[in-house]
């Protein structure tokens, strides 16, 4: 029998946890004669600390990690590895074997797909643009796999454009992203959003949607759902485990901003990585300069 703890970042949002509870309940039920656990990195209970208790009281000695992000940003590559070096500090023995980020992958493109049908009929598609909103990061390789995403999202599928926008600390943001399309000529933008769960920063591109949207009457804006707890999501956290258990992670990091001096980045080089979550305290309120 062997374990799997999957991470997710945490949020203040209700519906946001029990999307991720729901999401760890899935996996779980593909994942026959395995324990599966869920932690949060901060700010909602359970956190990592009690996950990884609850699976080395079941007497494992290695767990397999699937972090639940879409793009190795900070939290991928920094927070929750820290967090775990700490783990194996308060349980002697113990060790970890760390998965890659969720995307881009088809089954993501299938389900962001499927959000932007329901809004927009497949047949509309060639009269359609667009707005693909990530989260944003300060690490250019992460907001570069989301403009990655927007193009992959954007071939065969016969949508007239797909533009890359964000919603917190890279541009453009989500109005310079709908302006954008405006300028482009398109009359009719949904406006995607690069999230697997609600959360504050969901709710404020819907936010930012609306006040655009009601700038320009002359254009038709809708927004589109999350990716929510999905069954395709649950099968790509179950291939990203299968990816650790044969050793084929495929992880890239030529472009990582802790790996090479990149033009406007060089401090981010060789960067030391420390823990970032709040185990003690997961309301922690977070006064770290960004909400989720």
């Amino acid at each position: 029998m062997s374990a799997l703890l999957v991470v997710g970042h945490g949020t203040k949002d209700a519906t946001g946890v029990a999307e991720f509870a729901a999401l760890v309940d899935r996996v779980r039920t593909a994942q026959v004669g395995h324990d599966v656990e869920g932690g949060f990195l901060e700010l909602a209970p359970p956190p990592i600390q009690d996950a990884v208790a609850r699976l080395v009281a079941l007497g494992h000695g290695s767990i397999d990690v699937v972090p639940l992000v879409l793009v190795a940003a900070g939290h991928s590559k920094g927070d929750i590895p820290a967090a775990l070096a700490r783990e194996e500090l308060r349980h002697p023995g113990l060790s970890f074997r760390y998965g890659r980020p969720l995307g881009p992958h088809p089954l993501l493109l299938a389900d962001l797909a499927d959000r932007l049908g329901a809004v927009v009929t497949p047949e509309l598609w060639p009269q359609t643009a667009v707005v693909l909103v990530g989260r944003g990061a300060t690490d250019p390789d992460a907001n570069a796999e989301v403009a990655k995403t927007a193009r992959l999202l954007l071939e065969g599928r016969g949508i007239a454009t797909v533009e890359t926008a964000f919603i917190s600390l890279a541009r453009p943001s989500v109005p310079e992203g709908l302006d954008r399309a405006k300028r482009l000529g398109h009359s009719r933008i949904v406006v995607l959003p690069y999230f697997l769960f609600a959360g504050v920063l969901p709710d404020r591109i819907v936010a930012q949607t609306a006040t655009w949207a009601a700038e320009h009457p002359e254009v038709e804006v809708l927004s589109a759902g999350l990716i929510g707890p999905s069954a395709r999501l649950a099968e790509l956290v179950g291939e990203r485990w299968r990816e650790i258990g044969g050793g084929d992670l495929r992880m890239n990091c030529d472009t990582c901003a802790y790996r090479v001096a990149l033009p406007g980045f060089e401090d981010k080089l060789g960067a030391p990585q420390t823990p970032h979550d709040h185990p003690d305290d997961p309301a922690h309120p977070h006064g770290h300069g960004h909400s989720h």
